[in-house]
């Protein structure tokens, strides 16, 4: 426990890398060799070791630096408010459509339904579900357009 505190510094880790100790020995008993040397002096060598690999393992302070560099991918209120007003926008243009087109817009493009599920559904033959989609698009584009402008 000494060896990995003077190493490692911190308390809650040495023991971690204690206990680690304990098992990599368990595990690995059968490679001792007592013509090689004292029992103690190969503990102390695995202990050595499994600190030197966690040391190796923490981020230096160039790499904490770069870490606070990395931009927060989450979005800004500014982005969020946006985003809401967007979505009422597409609600209110969505509104301004027939509801059979409407519901078969939402069918489409929000539950992934096919274009023959979609006239199955509203009893219309598959061209005319083509013609409904491709036209509430047009009518959805316009009507955004229009109130952003």
């Amino acid at each position: 426990m000494g060896v990995l505190l003077r190493m490692l510094k911190d308390r809650q880790e040495a023991e971690e890398a204690l206990q680690e100790v304990y098992t990599r020995i368990w595990l690995r008993a059968q490679r001792f060799d007592p013509a090689r040397g004292r029992g103690m002096t190969w503990v102390i060598a695995v202990a050595r070791h499994l600190a030197i690999d966690r040391l190796r393992a923490r981020p230096t302070e160039t790499e904490e630096a770069e870490y606070d560099q990395i931009a927060d991918s989450a979005p800004r209120a500014e982005s969020r408010l946006i985003a809401l007003g967007e979505a009422r926008q597409i609600v209110q243009c969505f509104d301004t459509l027939e509801p059979a087109r409407a519901a078969a817009l939402r069918g489409a493009y929000l539950d992934g339904l096919s274009y023959a599920d979609l006239a199955g559904r509203h009893d219309v033959p598959l061209n005319t579900m083509r013609t409904w989609l491709r036209r509430g698009l047009a009518a959805l584009r316009d009507c955004m357009e229009g109130v952003r402008a």
